[in-house]
């Protein structure tokens, strides 16, 4: 059910006041002005949570690529939590996850005909972006993880909300997982409630979507996770989930927030399933590798390692994987699934956006070829703008 997968420490309720106290003020300063926010003359789409842990994050953004990709220039910029490097970073196909990170490491993989770049100061990755030779040919910023980045005001602002963790039923750091108070979903101009079951009844929707009490302007979509088929990370052919045979026993290798829902979608296909989870984004050292190929050892057959794309940006690589390990470790690739047939909805909104607002688009070459003197003129002003004035 909805927040199953919530834990409240009540004990350190006292301190969650403190630290909203700090939040709330922080706020507060960005809303009468004193703290500011940087509008850019590009689209600007930023994609992020409210909680620690995963809610989805990189597959969203990655939908947001698949979408754009042949019709724009796409520039996905990100933190780069967790990587080795410091300041601006473009990636180039030398670039390690450790110098950019596990997931902008797993879309430059993915996607190598856009600029994935990380830099902790977002407004200097974006003025980078836009100004270098390199990358000036962008015609949109993907923001990923940047939600309460408020230095920057994307034209754009996706909350996403993992169903198993609402919102409405958690609490602020460090009794709860929440970074800010509930009520920052008001500075989202889409809410998507991700990781739902694809068997969600009408009378839940309905429900969550009374629950999450949204403003007018914003709009709510459902998705749910799509399983692709397994990839080996070293030998071997695809191998689509319903074919993994009915007896196999399963290590499911994660290093991610939280592996559970990976653990319930898997179960209806294998025979057993033996968890080996680290902290999220975990470098995995040479004792981890120890570790697992002793535990794959000891297991009966049929036996396969199944682990997550990100954890495979960390693993590839690395020394001291046993045989055994390398001829039977898969990766199992995730897509998003837009619910209550919205996909086209959303899909409409976002390119309609980038099409209004980014000058060097071909989605916006036509309507350009045929602007009068006057209204070029009027175009060259900022381009940032927002659902809720539309």
């Amino acid at each position: 059910m909805e927040g199953d997968f919530i834990k409240i420490n009540e004990w350190l309720t006292p301190f969650s006041w403190l630290y909203g106290l700090g939040v709330g003020f922080r706020n507060q300063m960005f809303e009468i002005g004193i703290l500011k926010g940087k509008s850019y003359d590009i689209p600007v789409i930023s994609v992020g949570n409210i909680t620690v842990g995963g809610s989805g994050k990189t597959p969203h953004v990655e939908h947001l690529v698949r979408l754009l990709h042949d019709k724009v220039k796409v520039a996905v910029l990100s933190r780069g939590y967790k990587r080795k490097s410091r300041g601006y970073v473009l990636a180039d196909k030398q670039s390690t996850a450790r110098d950019i990170g596990d997931e902008p490491y797993q879309m430059m993989k993915k996607f190598p005909d856009i600029h994935v770049a990380v830099d902790r100061k977002r407004c200097h990755g974006i003025e980078r972006i836009i100004s270098d030779e390199s990358t000036k040919d962008t015609d949109v910023i993907l923001l990923d993880d940047a939600y309460q980045h408020r230095y920057v005001k994307p034209g754009i602002n996706i909350l996403l909300v993992d169903y198993h963790r609402l919102i409405i039923y958690d609490k602020l750091l460090p009794a709860g997982r929440l970074r800010e108070p509930q009520s920052g979903k008001s500075r989202a101009d889409i809410v998507i409630i991700t990781k739902c079951p694809k068997d969600l009844k009408p009378m839940e929707f309905r429900v969550l979507t009374k629950a999450l009490n949204l403003y007018p302007y914003q709009k709510l979509f459902f998705t749910t996770l799509d399983y692709c088929p397994l990839k080996p990370l070293f030998c071997g052919d695809d191998l689509p989930i319903d074919q993994i045979p009915k007896d196999m026993n399963v290590l499911l290798l994660t290093g991610i927030a939280s592996p559970k829902q990976m653990i319930l979608d898997l179960k209806p296909f294998v025979g057993d399933i033996q968890p080996m989870s680290f902290a999220d984004h975990h470098q995995f050292s040479k004792r981890d590798i120890r570790k697992l190929n002793e535990r794959f050892a000891a297991m009966p057959e049929p036996k396969m390692i199944i682990t997550t794309e990100k954890d495979n940006a960390r693993l590839f690589g690395l020394d001291g994987l046993s045989e055994e390990v390398r001829h039977n470790i898969y990766q199992l690739p995730i897509r998003i699934e837009f619910m209550l047939g919205q996909e086209q909805e959303f899909n409409e909104k976002i390119i309609g956006y980038v099409q209004k607002n980014s000058r060097n688009s071909i989605l916006a070459k036509a309507k350009d070829d045929h602007k009068s003197k006057d209204s070029n003129r009027a175009g060259n002003g900022s381009r940032t703008i927002s659902f809720r004035n539309n």
